[in-house]
């Protein structure tokens, strides 16, 4: 009997190894109050950029810092922006010990990256969001490629995100409205309120439109707004609005 109950025992789960996507907070500065500051702009920035989401909390920028660090008070702004803190990595002796005492697991240093002419097209696409002294790293793997398709008016007020995915706007993005995407956005009409993509870091994405006039146009976290007004050839025109390094292009659609 006792040898049945073990063979029952050991075939009531397996353990594996497994690749989870997972978002690395790189703390820049040992200042809680002011990751904590960053961290509720950002995420005021692009709402809906957490999602209940495993967080790696990286020290390797600050690691020589003589100064402690409270992560006691770093873990709990984290969840109260729907993040779940598990784990910290690359940090001193002192640094880890002490992450550990605020119920944080020690993780292995990140692997030296491989040169981009080498790498396969299915590893691990890195987005970095950089908020003054923090940076954030999502980490996740390349997925195939999803469309979000919106074929009503937007009204002031209203929002949709396209988590993952593009996002196709076939009506008018009123003034007051926003669409996000964490790829491109296309609106195959006048838009006139908020458009975000890339809102995980995407640099490579994109907003197109048939008629430019937006509040705002941001990507990857770069924006500008109506304050700086839109040159003539693209204002009220077919445009298309891009990264080059860190700066917004708005250019005419060929």
């Amino acid at each position: 009997m006792a040898l049945t109950t073990a063979a029952q025992a050991r075939t009531s789960f397996d353990l594996k190894s497994a690749s989870l996507p997972v978002v690395a907070v790189m703390l820049k500065a040992t200042d809680a109050a002011l990751f904590v500051s960053d961290l509720a702009q950002r995420v005021a920035d692009a709402p809906g950029f957490f999602d209940n989401d495993p967080v790696l909390i990286d020290l390797s920028a600050v690691r020589e810092a003589p100064e402690p660090i409270d992560f006691a008070a770093i873990a709990a702004a984290l969840r109260s922006h729907h993040t779940l803190p598990v784990a910290v990595r690359g940090g001193s002796a002192a640094q880890m010990e002490a992450a550990r005492s605020a119920g944080l697991a020690a993780a292995p240093d990140a692997p030296a990256p491989r040169a981009e002419t080498t790498a396969p097209p299915e590893v691990r696409e890195v987005v970095r969001e950089v908020v003054r002294e923090v940076e954030v790293v999502r980490e996740v793997p390349m997925a195939g490629p999803g469309t979000v398709v919106v074929d009503k008016p937007l009204r002031s007020g209203q929002q949709v995100y396209a988590r993952g995915a593009d996002l196709v706007v076939m009506a008018v993005v009123s003034f007051g409205a926003e669409v996000i995407a964490d790829g491109n956005i296309h609106v195959y009409a006048p838009l006139r309120g908020r458009a975000i993509a890339g809102a995980r870091g995407n640099a490579d994405a994109r907003i197109f439109s048939t008629c430019l006039e937006p509040q705002l146009v941001s990507i990857a976290g770069i924006y500008r707004t109506t304050e700086t007004e839109l040159p003539e050839a693209v204002r009220g025109k077919p445009a298309q609005v891009r990264l080059d390094g860190e700066k917004l292009i708005i250019e005419p659609l060929a």
